[in-house]
């Protein structure tokens, strides 16, 4: 007689991670004012296992200047802006961490 072993399902275990529509509109709010000043030319969404990164580009071909991230239940905050490797700031907010975005930042190695 053969016994039958039901293997737990790793795709019901991710827990897939996204930007809602408010979320989206005022990435891309922030986004187009850049690109209208000349400043940004590109940007990606990815979604990774518990994560939902919004890179932003200068130049398609390069490396993101920033990516803002988007991580339910982590520490600290759930979102968080990053430059490379470089954690720039975190909060529990969308519009609090985009703040960081109203003053001028400075690149690493610009």
């Amino acid at each position: 007689m053969t016994n039958l072993y039901r293997l737990p399902d790793q795709r019901a275990r991710r827990r897939i991670v996204s930007f809602d529509r408010r979320e989206l509109t005022r990435l891309m709010g922030l986004y187009s004012m850049r690109v209208a000043s000349g400043e940004w030319r590109d940007y990606a969404i990815d979604f990774r296992p518990g994560m939902a990164i919004f890179s932003i580009f200068r130049h398609t071909a390069e490396q993101p200047l920033f990516a803002i991230a988007k991580v339910p239940g982590g520490n600290p905050g759930s979102y968080v802006v990053y430059n490379g490797p470089r954690r720039l700031a975190h909060s529990d907010s969308l519009e609090d961490l985009l703040r960081i975005f109203d003053r001028k930042l400075k690149l690493l190695g610009s």
